[in-house]
């Protein structure tokens, strides 16, 4: 579904990406590891055209993408919820919605959908995003990425600060959307909630896709967190 061969990718003159290579497939979730600085962020940034890339190949459905624009990529059904959630704070959470719905041009149904998985939302749709507690912002970033219908969703970090009740809870709608046919990347620090929900595993180091496992071959193995993540 989603392909990136040999991507290279800079901050200007600082390469934080070298011939990185990994795949996700539509109803798989592939969890990107690595210690901090490692370039699991800059995955995400690439795919979604906010950090160029310098060369590589990034192809969706077989289609290459390679260097769009950044607010062509979400059209093309990739969603994306960033570490920080990037809400439009002074907006309502109704209004930061119906930005997801118009990016792809969805409607009524589609809105209704997402509120029904985070029916809170439907509680909170004329309140302004910045007074949403830590939680309740998660779940807008990830319903707005859901107005998109997307066929990939990118996550990086969604459970960051978060109380047990909310990780569940996006942890649920992550397993619902790849059952959906969603092709899913997560960025994920937790190793325990990686391993309830991945089917692959890629360790990032250095920039460089340095090993794909599955979760049964990381519960084998764990010298492997203590090479690629340092615990």
């Amino acid at each position: 579904m989603l392909k990136l061969t040999d991507i290279n990718a800079s901050y200007g003159k600082v390469q934080v990406l070298r011939d990185l290579s990994l795949e996700a497939k539509a109803g798989e979730i592939l969890c990107l590891l690595g210690r901090n600085g490692a370039g699991k962020t800059t995955v995400m940034k690439t795919i979604m055209g906010l950090v160029p890339m310098t060369s590589g190949s990034l192809q969706l459905e077989a289609h290459e993408i390679s260097g769009l624009p950044a607010y062509r990529v979400p059209k093309l059904g990739i969603g994306y919820i960033p570490q920080g959630r990037r809400l439009f704070s002074e907006m309502t959470v109704g209004e930061n919605l119906q930005i997801g719905l118009m990016t792809r041009g969805k409607g009524a149904d589609v809105r209704e959908h997402v509120l029904g998985m985070f029916p809170l939302l439907r509680e909170r749709l004329d309140q302004r995003a910045e007074t949403l507690s830590g939680g309740e912002q998660q779940m807008l970033a990830t319903a707005r990425a859901l107005c998109l219908e997307p066929k990939v969703l990118l996550l990086d970090e969604p459970t960051e600060g978060l109380q047990p009740s909310m990780i569940s809870l996006i942890r649920d709608v992550v397993v619902r959307l790849k059952e959906q046919g969603v092709a899913i990347i997560l960025v994920e620090q937790r190793v325990d909630a990686v391993l309830e929900v991945a089917d692959k595993i890629t360790f990032v180091e250095n920039g460089r896709s340095a090993m794909t496992v599955t979760p049964a071959e990381l519960k084998a193995d764990s010298s492997l967190l203590q090479r690629f993540v340092g615990v």
